[in-house]
């Protein structure tokens, strides 16, 4: 079933969404200060590709703190309105249930990037 839901998600937007995430994540890595920005963009990116069978471990270290709450002021809570957005429109068929949820886990992961490690079950 998840091979199924990823094909889905590729088709109707996990490929979007990558190619976003990977765009504005080298735009980051133009400047020094912008690197870790970027190398976090392109973990969202390829979490986002296909995010069926994966699942996110939130990092509870004093560094990853610091680096997430000016992730959250400066990109993550604009990301994460607009993933729950999509979730939301997703959520209205019975059809987009799952995919919802894998909304709401791209919104969960754009909130606190730094430190997250994704597993695939």
């Amino acid at each position: 079933m998840k091979t199924l839901g990823n094909i889905i998600w590729f088709l109707f937007g996990g490929l979007w969404s990558w190619l976003s995430w990977t765009f504005v994540g080298l735009l980051l890595c133009i400047t020094v200060i912008g690197i870790p920005f970027g190398v976090q963009c392109f973990k969202i990116g390829n979490f986002g590709l296909f995010p069926f069978g994966k699942r996110i471990e939130a990092s509870t270290s004093i560094g990853s703190l610091f680096l997430n709450l000016i992730w959250i002021l400066i990109f993550g809570w604009e990301l994460a309105l607009l993933h729950l957005f999509s979730a939301f429109l997703l959520a209205i068929t019975i059809i987009g249930l799952p995919f919802a949820a894998q909304s709401v886990k791209m919104a969960g992961i754009s909130l606190f990037p730094f430190g997250a490690k994704i597993h695939v079950d």
